[in-house]
């Protein structure tokens, strides 16, 4: 096999959570390119649809309506995939939320939201995707982490989100050492400042924080959306072959300061 057919998915089934817009979107349009058939699992549906006809091409992309905090939606989105795609693959947990405020006076209803799209919301796709992948002997799930599991991000104040995203990559280590003689790799990408419409009204109406963050990335700026296509390429594909339990971080250098 040459170095370019290791990173073909040609054939392949792919789910990618919260991919209606923003990081997920530019994954899961890496992973079409790539060849993979794409399911856009997202709950907001109508967005996901139109994600999904914008990079319906050469493979199928479809989209289908998810709640990852329910585990009924979950499941029922994992059957549906299954029937208009076939075997699910490549699973990316993507889906994700933050809610800044000091620890202080962050209430426990924000709290768990937080912790229940971000932790509980890989898990259940984690488990209801590995279940089938385990069956079938393979798969592969690439769990999106953050910088924040590894270092405390300034000026805002994210207690919860750090938090989940360190028990992201906890996770994605648990869940790869149970499954490895199964067939099943589980890997995580902990991206670093991104640059995506949601960022942008952030710093439109907090321009101060941008100035902070930059000062804190060695390379300079936020990264761009689409940086993160050939990586979550690498993890799904069999060009990662040897590889699970990790978690690859893309920060631009904050976390090596």
């Amino acid at each position: 096999m040459s170095v370019l057919e290791s990173f073909s998915l040609e054939g392949e089934t792919a789910i990618v959570t919260g991919a209606a817009q923003g990081l997920g979107k530019q994954m899961a349009t890496g992973l079409a390119e790539m060849g993979a058939d794409v399911a856009i699992a997202d709950v907001d549906v109508e967005k996901a649809e139109r994600t999904a006809a914008e990079l319906d091409g050469e493979t199928d992309v479809v989209a289908t309506e998810v709640d990852v905090t329910d585990e009924a939606s979950v499941e029922a989105m994992v059957e549906d995939v299954t029937d208009r795609l076939g075997p699910v693959d490549v699973l990316v947990n993507n889906a994700g939320i933050v809610e800044n405020s000091p620890a202080e006076e962050t209430s426990l209803d924000s709290w768990r939201r937080v912790l229940a799209v971000n932790l509980d919301g890989v898990f259940l796709c984690a488990k209801h995707v590995g279940q089938r992948m385990l069956e079938r002997g393979g798969g592969r799930i690439v769990n999106i982490a953050s910088m924040s599991g590894f270092d405390v991000n300034v000026p805002q104040k994210q207690a919860s989100y750090n938090t989940t995203k360190a028990g992201v990559s906890m996770l994605t280590k648990s869940l790869a050492v149970e499954w490895a003689d199964r067939g099943v790799r589980v890997n995580a990408i902990a991206p670093g400042y991104m640059r995506t419409d949601l960022v942008d009204e952030v710093l439109e109406a907090n321009p101060e924080m941008e100035e902070t963050w930059l000062e804190n990335t060695p390379i300079g700026r936020l990264g761009r959306p689409e940086e993160l296509r050939e990586l979550v390429v690498y993890l799904a594909s069999d060009a990662s072959s040897y590889m699970t339990g990790s978690t690859v971080v893309m920060d631009g250098g904050y976390t090596a300061r």
